[in-house]
């Protein structure tokens, strides 16, 4: 079966599913680039309800082979910071990392992005992860029974990511001026994520920019808090023996390239 016959297949499977979309997807060329899109956006929206098998094994070895072309970066052999040997710089997409975890800047449903294609790592973490994963989500949501409080973190499996996790945590959306409050659950968002990881045992572990973009979080802010935090938290004994500081703008590279030192070794997604 080629590429785009397993997406089609895909595609044909979510919409029996859910048959209010074929008037959309009918308007989608019948080439590579706009079927797997549909089948992004499909996925994007579908709500988490049972997998079947044969579903599964077409999405995963579609992902799979999507993954191995993006190709795979690992997390322990990107060069550190002079300062400390545990901390390193890398611009690219978080969902080539191999690491024992990423982090993803999640909402407080924790089932991931409802948006088709839209731009946030919510979207790009659910996306390159398969369905599995709003499912996990789903899981934990309902024995919680509550929305998930920010500055906290929820560990699951990263499925078809390279990471072998995924940690979820909630920044707080910023509505004028930084608070007080704002910058604590910030900070509490990267203690928290880094407790939950040697809690199990990590060793190393993917930041994104919590907070910044679609929840406002100034970034110069955010960056010295996120730097500042997980300096003082690896003080304490941790599992933990690398840190990657994942960017994707040019703007969050030169904030952190400056708060981290000029000997900062480049990493980038070449």
């Amino acid at each position: 079966m080629t590429r785009l016959e397993q997406i089609g297949w895909l595609n044909a499977r979510l919409l029996a599913e859910q048959p209010e979309y074929r008037p959309q997807a009918a308007e989608f060329p019948a080439e590579h680039t706009a079927q797997r899109r549909l089948l992004r956006s499909l996925m994007n929206v579908r709500a988490p309800l049972p997998l079947q098998p044969d579903f599964l094994e077409m999405q995963d070895a579609l992902l799979s082979d999507e993954r191995a072309e993006k190709g795979v970066i690992d997390a322990m052999k990107l060069p550190a910071t002079a300062a400390d040997p545990r901390l390193a710089l890398w611009q690219g997409d978080i969902t080539r990392l191999r690491a024992d975890a990423i982090v993803n800047a999640a909402n407080h449903t924790l089932l991931g992005c409802f948006h088709p294609c839209h731009g946030c790592i919510d979207n790009a973490i659910h996306s390159a992860a398969g369905l599995q994963l709003r499912e996990a989500c789903s899981r934990l949501m309902a024995e919680q029974k509550h929305p998930e409080p920010n500055g906290k973190a929820r560990l699951t499996p990263g499925y078809n990511l390279p990471a072998k996790y995924v940690l979820h945590t909630v920044g707080p959306i910023v509505q004028g001026n930084v608070t007080r409050r704002d910058r604590e659950e910030l900070a509490s968002c990267y203690r928290s994520c880094l407790e939950l990881a040697a809690g199990h045992g990590l060793e190393s572990i993917a930041f994104c920019c919590i907070s910044t973009g679609e929840f406002h979080f100034p970034n110069p802010e955010a960056a010295e808090i996120a730097v500042q935090t997980v300096r003082e938290t690896l003080e304490r004994q941790s599992s933990v023996k690398r840190v990657v500081f994942n960017v994707f703008k040019d703007v969050d590279q030169r904030l952190y390239r400056n708060i981290l030192g000029p000997d900062q070794d480049r990493g980038s997604d070449g």
